[in-house]
């Protein structure tokens, strides 16, 4: 026969072992979820009610897991969630609230958090979003999927392609960039970055693709329509105009 469990304590062979911070502003709150937590297993290793105690607290007793509310004495989780993840690397975020916005739901879990546990489900579910979240898998239901992709689309559409196009140039093409429009010629920019004509040619090339421009010309008209170089007078250097790479 197999052994009878009481209710409520079916999980405490898997939990066991997870250790938990729980960040609150309500004492009577995180007592009442401290009693649950202890009674399946789990353990509470730390109390707080405030960003700056659960940071301290997170470093001190580098927990599995933090459960915490939406808001934290007034304050935004999604605010407080990256220095709450910066206190311990593998401490991972697990939200426990009464608002059931979508949309909150959907800022906290890009800002970090692993999860969402409303207090109107049960205390199963939130032993199951336990386990789930410390075996690093996500607990969100389908409207805030929903709501991550969602905004994750309309970020990539607003996004201006010449803004992505820029974000793609090195460090060293955009320094490249930088001195094209102070009107140097190849051999000039080869010795100031202490690099071969051919290699200045070379990202040259690579830029004017990445930017789909024609010549220098066109990257140093482009470079200052995009704020990338500032030049003294408004006319861009003639010379740049005589000494294309194609």
């Amino acid at each position: 026969m197999e052994p009878q469990h009481p209710e409520g304590s079916r999980h405490i062979v898997r939990s066991d072992g997870i250790k938990i911070v729980l960040v609150h502003p309500h004492l009577l709150i995180r007592a009442g979820l401290r009693c649950l937590l202890e009674a399946r297993g789990l353990q509470v290793v730390g109390e707080a009610a405030t960003r700056s105690e659960a940071c301290a607290g997170i470093k001190t007793e580098q927990p599995d897991l933090v459960l915490t509310d939406a808001d934290i004495a007034g304050e935004r989780l999604v605010a407080a969630l990256p220095d709450l993840l910066a206190a311990c690397e593998h401490t991972r975020v697990l939200v426990v609230t009464a608002t059931c916005d979508p949309r909150l739901h959907a800022e906290a879990v890009e800002a970090g958090a692993s999860g969402i546990v409303l207090l109107d489900q049960s205390p199963d579910v939130l032993i199951k979003a336990i386990e789930k979240v410390h075996a690093g898998e996500l607990w969100v239901d389908r409207s805030t999927t929903a709501g991550v992709l969602a905004r994750m689309t309309r970020r990539r559409r607003d996004v201006d392609p010449e803004t992505l196009k820029i974000q793609s140039l090195t460090r060293r093409e955009r320094e490249i960039v930088d001195l094209v429009g102070e009107g140097l010629k190849n051999r000039h920019i080869a010795d100031r970055l202490f690099i071969s004509e051919a290699t200045v040619r070379n990202h040259l090339t690579s830029i004017l693709d990445k930017l789909d421009l024609g010549d220098r010309f066109e990257l140093a008209v482009y470079a200052f329509r995009h704020g990338l170089v500032t030049y003294p007078q408004p006319a861009v250097p003639a010379d740049l105009a005589l000494s294309g790479i194609r």
